[in-house]
């Protein structure tokens, strides 16, 4: 299922298995199964740096690490099973999936269609309803409520729906347990029943696998006592004898399921385990001038945003701005010239600032581009947002870092540094169906036919400030652009609002250096 991990369960009997459970549900067995499967892997390093590595790539609040002489436990878990504060209990099911979108607007897109999703509010609702019935074993009558229903939490692989239920109890924490475990969400309804059909299926324990870990702190001075268990998904445990790490990944399965769909959302459920996230800040590049302060400033703080949404990370805005000005407010003081100034904002939400001066505009001349050796892919999400992790631009334009000249190189014109491309001082990027997308640092204008034409945001490329303005402006359009168009454009540009609009040609025999994409031949 993914790379060096072995499943337990191959894919035509993980689609036998959905077909027998929708015979369950045909014979009212069952309304909901969690069926799960493992996947393993030798493993003998260190238990702690792989827990690690996984808390990074999901970021999930109730993540745990146990370690023994004999065993690790490596719980990522962004499911809360429940929590005991004093009288208080509180517990929060996640069930419903879906992918991430490749860029902000596709994201919320796929937000809005799982909080709309019958199928997947059906499965929620489900799953609160036997929470609410095993709360009320234990629960003061009347005071069982699910006060928040489908809220949807985003996660760095995927979007997951979740619901709260809560109510008051003086059990204490054997008795909570023996109410609660094992949390509806991995099992499904009616419960009882429903695990003796996983028992059949599965064939072996899920062992720790959702579970649940967690702490019992006693009373403070001033604090009642505490207690919190998540529900151990996302969860790995290293046998530390037989050297071999075991993943467990499933979902829930309803009368309409799809298992080609349910088997996607177990891969898409892995990718914790084989996409490790880069560690990389946001960055925003503007223009600076004394005379008119930061050019599109409210545009460069809104991608900003945009960005630590999207990478769920904390960001101050107003603090950013605040930082911006002072940093104006230094040059102005010290250095009054055109300065480019770069804003990072780290992964904890800390901001950075630093300015370099603008070079002196060389003479006039049209950059020289040539194309990339190969495509980029436009479902990856770097090529959608301005950050420090610029691996796509090294890989596939074959640039160097951003303002990094080679030595014995002279800048290019207007002090751009070129690319490590012989002859060029750009190279344009182009996506696996052979369309053109952006330059290694600019957004990408052809003049076509009477009109200003840039490519659409989904073909893979960032949304550029200047690009964003002008758009709304009216005076571009958005249009797919295919290489072998370059070669009858009326002209060429390149545009970022550090530079705004750079006139550019692009050789004939560079358009041949990208060879065959999606079907066409090179022009």
């Amino acid at each position: 299922m993914t790379e060096d991990w072995q499943a337990d369960t191959p894919r035509p009997r993980y689609l036998a298995a959905i077909a027998a459970i929708k015979r369950a549900i045909a014979r009212g067995d069952t309304y909901q199964v969690n069926y799960t499967l493992r996947l393993t892997r030798p493993f003998a390093g260190e238990a702690w740096a792989l827990f690690l590595a996984m808390q990074q790539a999901q970021q999930g609040a109730y993540g745990a690490f146990i370690e023994t002489p004999a065993f690790a436990i490596c719980s990522a878990s962004p499911e809360l099973f429940f929590t005991l504060d004093g009288e208080q209990l509180c517990s929060r099911p996640m069930k419903g999936t879906a992918p991430r979108g490749r860029h902000l607007a596709a994201d919320e897109a796929n937000r809005r269609w799982l909080q709309h999703s019958l199928k997947n509010r059906a499965e929620n609702v489900m799953i609160v309803d036997m929470i609410r019935n095993d709360m009320g074993r234990v629960a003061e009558i009347g005071s069982v409520q699910a006060p928040r229903l489908f809220e949807v939490e985003r996660y760095p692989t995927v979007l997951q729906m979740t619901s709260s239920v809560q109510a008051r109890t003086r059990a204490g924490l054997i008795e909570v347990l023996g109410a609660l475990f094992p949390c509806a969400s991995i099992t499904g309804a009616p419960k009882v029943r429903t695990m003796q059909i996983i028992r059949e299926l599965e064939g072996r324990p899920r062992g720790v696998y959702t579970g649940a870990v967690g702490f019992a702190a006693p009373a403070g001075e001033d604090a009642p006592p505490r207690t919190q268990f998540n529900v151990a998904i996302r969860t790995l445990v290293v046998d530390k004898a037989a050297a071999q790490a075991t993943y467990g990944v499933g979902g829930g399965i309803v009368w309409d399921s799809k298992g080609e769909a349910e088997y996607a959302e177990c891969q898409v459920k892995a990718r914790i385990l084989t996409a490790p996230p880069p560690v990389f800040s946001l960055l925003e590049s503007l223009y600076w001038h004394p005379g008119g302060g930061y050019w599109l400033l409210q545009r460069h703080l809104q991608r900003l945003a945009a960005a630590a949404i999207y990478f769920v990370r904390p960001l101050d805005v107003e603090a950013a701005r605040a930082l911006l000005l002072a940093q104006a407010d230094q040059l102005r003081a010290q250095r009054p010239a055109a300065h480019k100034v770069r804003l990072l904002a780290g992964p904890e939400g800390d901001l950075t600032c630093e300015a370099t001066p603008i070079l002196p505009a060389q003479p006039r001349r049209a950059l020289r581009l040539g194309l990339a050796a190969a495509p980029v892919d436009a479902t990856d999400p770097f090529l959608y947002f301005k950050t420090t992790h610029r691996r796509v631009y090294e890989q596939a334009g074959r640039c160097q870092q951003e303002n990094a000249v080679a030595p014995g190189r002279a800048p290019g014109p207007a002090g751009i540094a070129p690319p490590a491309w012989p002859g060029c001082d750009d190279v344009l990027l182009w996506n696996e169906r052979g369309e053109l997308t952006e330059s290694s640092r600019a957004n990408l204008v052809i003049a076509w036919g009477g009109a200003l034409l840039t490519p659409p945001l989904d073909c893979g490329l960032l949304a550029g400030v200047y690009r964003g303005e002008l758009l709304d402006r009216g005076l571009l359009r958005e249009q797919v652009i295919r290489r072998e168009m370059l070669a009858s454009a009326d002209a060429i540009f390149l545009i970022n609002s550090v530079r705004g609009w750079m006139r550019a040609i692009v050789e004939r025999d560079r358009l041949k250096t990208a060879g065959r994409a999606g079907g066409d031949e090179p022009v």
